[in-house]
């Protein structure tokens, strides 16, 4: 590595400083300040897990003003807007909601938590956090597994966090060829069904965008482990059990549900009254290292996939779509988000944290040096080209940050 530890730390500090902003007494950190000027769910989840390295106080606060919006049914928004500012094009969105967003983001909270509470032992913030916690787990329960399978369902991909990830081009019913404008106009479209049906998952919306998602799940299924261990030293006995009450039943979900028939998990989805099983490789199939759920052969035959130039091993990390895809596309990257190839730091922090579970220490090792050695090449971009290592999307993008905790 080329960049010293200190170096790279410094240009993070300085970044994150930059990107800080605070609205009366809550301050919070933007992904991006031309791209995305406003408080993010999964985003300030990395951000925190960040700061825990380098600026704790800050990392609690992050998370403070992340919870301080969280609706009466549990649910944490994926958007914050603190404050009026110009608003980029891809953010005009009538949500239906004051100040937030309607849908929300992947459970990351209780892993940012845990990672500040193994940085300072601070069983106090553990204890102001966990009800958010267990109310946000008790919302998907309650209201995204209506037929109480134990497995959760989004109602729009934005809710996975990756808005254009192939994952999704069944559900919102596009061919195999489409621009980027489609596909935000199709979810967009979710998101006025969502706001007509007044934010209640009805049969309609159950059959139009009902994705179990599974790197969704396999977080999920962290969040209830890790809060099932925090609930435990806090002496909240019952939030503990409760978790790891549903942590078994979706994690048997997982394996009942979600694999294909080459073995591999993948993510299923609702057609009519048939549940199909979404067989495209990105990824995701990663995700059961992260979430622990994988075998020991199963993780092997990932890892395998992972260092086949046929499908995963590029120069420069992890790309999001397998290159064997025919959806596999580094064309398209602007003006919105593409998770259709591009390398990310989200899923590249995940991958590695998978890989470092299970002992493959060496292979997490080299996803780290690819990640640092993308910041050296490209600065502080959204996302990658897995190849040549070239930068997309926004700028000063908070996310590199994780090459820290990696």
């Amino acid at each position: 590595m080329s960049m010293t530890n200190g170096g790279l730390e410094h240009k993070i500090k300085h970044l994150y400083q930059q990107n800080r902003r605070t609205v009366g007494k809550y301050s919070y950190t933007i992904p991006s300040s031309k791209t995305y000027p406003y408080q993010w769910l999964w985003d300030s989840c990395f951000m925190a897990i960040t700061m825990s390295h380098f600026d704790i106080a800050q990392a609690k606060q992050e998370l403070r003003a992340l919870v301080s919006k969280q609706f009466e049914n549990g649910m944490i928004p994926h958007i914050i807007y603190w404050q009026h500012t110009d608003v980029p094009d891809h953010l005009k969105i009538a949500w239906g909601k004051r100040q937030t967003s309607s849908i929300t983001q992947p459970p990351l909270l209780a892993e940012a938590v845990g990672k500040i509470y193994a940085a300072d032992g601070d069983i106090k913030f553990v204890r102001e956090m966990l009800p958010h916690i267990h109310n946000f787990h008790r919302f998907f329960y309650r209201d995204r597994d209506p037929r109480k399978s134990g497995l959760i369902g989004i109602i729009n991909p934005d809710e996975s966090g990756e808005d254009t990830s192939p994952r999704f081009d069944q559900a919102l019913e596009l061919g195999p060829s489409w621009t980027l404008a489609e596909n935000y106009a199709a979810r967009m479209e979710l998101v006025e069904d969502w706001r007509e049906a007044r934010f209640v998952v009805r049969q309609r919306m159950d059959l139009k965008h009902w994705v179990r998602d599974l790197p969704f799940n396999c977080v999920l299924l962290e969040s209830l482990n890790i809060t099932a261990r925090l609930a435990g030293l806090a002496g909240e006995g019952h939030v503990a059990e409760w978790a790891l009450e549903h942590a078994e039943k979706t994690s048997q979900a997982i394996r009942e549900k979600m694999v294909a028939d080459d073995g591999l998990f993948c993510s299923t989805m609702n057609w009519g009254d048939k549940e199909l099983k979404i067989n495209i490789r990105t990824w995701a199939l990663f995700m059961p290292m992260y979430a622990g759920l994988a075998t020991h052969d199963e993780a092997n035959q990932m890892v395998g996939m992972m260092s086949d130039p046929d499908f995963f091993a590029t120069s420069y990390g992890v790309p999001t779509v397998s290159v064997d895809e025919p959806s596999f596309d580094l064309e398209n990257t602007w003006p919105w988000p593409n998770w259709r190839g591009p390398v990310w730091m989200g899923s590249n922090w995940m991958i590695a944290k998978g890989l470092r579970r299970y002992g493959y220490d060496e292979q997490a090792d080299q996803l780290r040096d690819q990640s640092i050695q993308l910041i050296e090449k490209s600065g502080f971009r959204e996302f990658y080209n897995p190849f040549s290592g070239e930068g997309y999307g926004a700028e000063g993008f908070t996310w590199g940050g994780l090459v820290l905790d990696m």
